[in-house]
C-alpha cells in the first residue's frame, strides 16, 4: 500500500481497490466537521468564483441551491435540500458545483444528497475532485478518486485536477507521487499525462526546474513530444532563463526535429533571448527558422518588437523586422508606428522616411501619430527645409500637427531664418483651431520681435487678443522693449490696455 502525506501531515491509504467504509452510495466522504474558516490557509490563491457575480443569469432553481450552500450551516444542509424540493439533476449539480468552491463542507453534503437520487456524471465527479483539491483537502481527495474508480469514471481529467492543486498549494513532490500512482488507478502514464503534470508545475513560479527534474526522469520511460518541450520553453520564458531556454530548444531539436506545428516552441524560445538581451543570437535563430519553414508566428515578432522598443535597440528591431516582413507577415499600423516611434527616438530620419513610405504597400496608412512623430524628429533636428516640405504633405493629407509640435516648428522655423513658415504654421493653427494656442502665440510674437518686424507684432498681438489668447507678461515685457526701441509706444500702449484689461 502506498501513501501520500494528507492536508494535515498525516498518511493516507492509496490502494485505489480499499473502499472508504465512511462512503455511503453514491461513495464520497463525510464533510469536514467543521466550517471552512478552519480550512488550511490558501496562500496565494484568488477567490473563489461565486454564484452572486452571476445570479441574474442562473435559473431559479440552480440560484436556489447555490444560496442553501452559502447560507445554511452545513450541518443543516441536506434537510434544507430536502425541503427546497428542488430535483437535483446532473444539470444542476454542475452548475451548483462550479459555483461553490468557497463552501467545501456544504458542497460535499450537497454532492452526496444528489447522488441519493440520480447517478453523478464524471464531469461533476471531476469537479468535486477538483473542489476539493482546491481548498487544500487532499485526503478527502484521494477518497473520492477511489470511489470514481469504483464507479468507473477516473480519466486523465481527474488526475491533471489533482496535479495542479498539489502544485498550487507548493506540494510538487505530491503532484509527482500522484503520477507514479496513476497506473494502480488504470489511468494510462502517457505523454499527455506527463506534459499535464509538467504544466502544472510550470504554471507556479520558478519551479520550472522542478519540472525538468521530473521530465528527466521520465523521459526514457515516455518518450516527450513537442508539447512536452513547449510546456518546458514557456517555464525558461517566464523564468527568463536563457541558458536552459537553449539547452532544451536543442534537445527538442535533436527529439522531435523542426515542426512547423510547433510555434508555441519556437516564439517562446526566441522570446527569451529576446529579453535576455541576446536579441543578435534570436536574429539568427531566426534565420535558421526561415530555412527550416519554421519561422513563429506574428504574436512573437510583435511581443519582440516591443521588447526591443523598451530597451531602444533600434538595430535589432529593423533586423527583426526585416525577418518579418521577408517572410511574408504583413504588419499593421500599430506596429509601424512603434517602429517610427523608435527611429525617430533614435533621430534615424532616414529610416523613418522609408517606414513611412512603404507603409501604403501594406495596407497600412499612415495616421496623425505617424506624422506627428516624423514632424518632431524634423523639428528637433533641425532639419528645417525637410520640416517645411513635411509641414506641406501634413496638410495635403488633412492630418493635424499637435500644438506643441507648432509651438516648436515656430521657433525652429524663426531660428533657421524661414519666418513666413513660421506664419504659416500658426494661420494654419488659426483656421484649423489647433488648442491650446498660448505657446504657440507667445513664440510667434517674440519670433516677429527678434526680426524687428513690429508691424507685424502689433497686428498679430491684437488679432490674439481679439480672439481671447492670453498673453504672457514676460512677452509684453520683451515687447514693450521693443516698440520703445522702434517708437511705437503708442501701439504698445494700445495693446497693454487691452491686455489689462481682459
Amino acid at each position: 500500500m502506498i501513501s501520500l502525506p494528507s492536508a494535515n501531515g498525516t498518511a493516507f491509504p492509496m490502494d485505489p481497490n480499499l473502499r472508504n467504509p465512511l462512503l455511503p452510495t453514491p461513495k464520497i466522504p463525510n464533510p469536514p466537521p467543521s466550517s471552512s474558516q478552519t480550512l488550511p490557509p490558501l496562500a496565494n490563491s484568488q477567490p473563489f468564483p461565486s454564484y452572486l457575480d452571476v445570479a441574474p443569469t442562473l435559473p431559479p432553481a440552480v440560484l436556489s441551491l447555490c444560496e442553501i450552500l452559502s447560507k445554511v450551516p452545513a450541518l443543516e444542509v441536506e434537510s434544507a435540500l430536502t425541503r427546497s424540493g428542488i430535483p437535483p439533476s446532473p444539470q444542476y449539480v454542475e452548475q451548483v458545483l462550479k459555483l461553490s468552491y468557497a463552501s467545501p463542507a456544504s458542497a460535499v453534503k450537497f454532492f452526496r444528497w444528489a447522488g441519493l437520487n440520480s447517478k453523478h456524471t464524471p464531469h461533476s465527479w471531476n469537479l468535486m475532485v477538483d473542489l476539493l483539491g482546491k481548498n487544500r483537502l487532499f485526503e478527502a481527495t484521494w477518497d473520492a478518486i477511489r470511489s470514481m474508480k469504483q464507479e468507473g469514471v477516473l480519466s486523465m481529467a481527474t488526475f491533471a485536477s489533482v496535479f495542479g492543486s498539489y502544485c498550487a498549494a507548493g506540494k510538487f513532490k505530491e503532484a509527482i507521487m500522484s503520477f507514479d500512482v496513476m497506473d494502480r488507478y488504470d489511468v494510462p502514464q502517457d505523454v499527455v499525462a506527463v506534459n499535464s503534470l509538467l504544466s502544472a508545475i510550470c504554471r507556479e513560479d520558478n519551479q520550472t526546474s522542478k519540472a525538468l527534474e521530473f521530465f528527466e526522469r521520465i523521459k526514457a520511460k515516455i518518450p516527450p513530444d513537442a508539447d512536452t518541450f513547449a510546456i518546458l520553453l514557456e517555464g525558461w520564458e517566464k523564468e527568463g532563463n536563457v541558458t536552459m531556454a537553449k539547452k532544451t530548444f536543442g534537445e527538442m531539436v535533436i527529439r522531435v526535429g523542426w515542426n512547423t506545428d510547433n510555434m508555441s516552441a519556437h516564439d517562446a524560445f526566441l522570446t527569451t533571448l529576446v529579453r535576455g538581451s541576446q536579441a543578435e543570437e534570436a536574429v539568427k535563430f531566426l534565420h535558421v527558422m526561415k530555412g527550416k519553414n519554421c519561422l513563429p508566428g506574428m504574436k512573437f515578432f510583435s511581443n519582440a518588437l516591443d521588447i526591443l522598443i523598451k530597451l531602444n535597440n533600434a538595430t535589432h528591431a529593423l533586423s527583426v523586422w526585416e525577418v518579418m516582413v521577408g517572410s511574408g507577415l504583413v504588419p499593421n499600423l500599430i506596429m509601424y508606428n512603434a517602429v517610427i516611434g523608435l527611429l525617430c527616438n533614435n533621430n534615424d530620419i532616414n529610416n523613418a522616411f522609408r517606414f513611412l513610405d512603404e507603409m501604403p504597400f501594406n495596407g497600412a496608412f499612415p495616421n496623425s501619430l505617424t506624422y506627428n512623430m516624423v514632424f518632431q524628429c524634423l523639428i528637433r533636428n533641425r532639419k528645417v527645409h525637410e520640416a517645411a516640405s513635411f509641414f506641406s504633405e501634413m496638410k495635403k493629407n488633412e492630418w493635424l500637427p499637435t500644438h506643441s509640435n507648432c509651438t516648436a516648428a515656430i521657433k525652429m522655423f524663426f531660428d533657421g531664418y524661414d519666418p513666413e513658415m513660421a506664419v504659416e504654421v500658426w494661420n494654419y493653427m488659426i483656421e484649423n483651431r489647433i488648442s491650446p494656442m498660448e505657446e504657440s502665440a507667445n513664440t510667434l510674437l517674440i519670433g516677429l520681435r527678434d526680426l524687428d518686424r513690429m508691424s507685424e507684432v502689433r497686428r498679430f498681438a491684437e488679432e490674439m487678443l481679439d480672439r481671447g489668447i492670453e498673453l504672457y507678461s514676460d512677452t509684453m515685457g520683451k515687447l514693450k522693449n521693443a516698440f520703445n526701441k522702434a517708437r511705437m509706444l503708442d501701439a504698445y500702449d494700445r495693446i497693454e490696455r487691452r491686455w489689462k484689461g481682459r
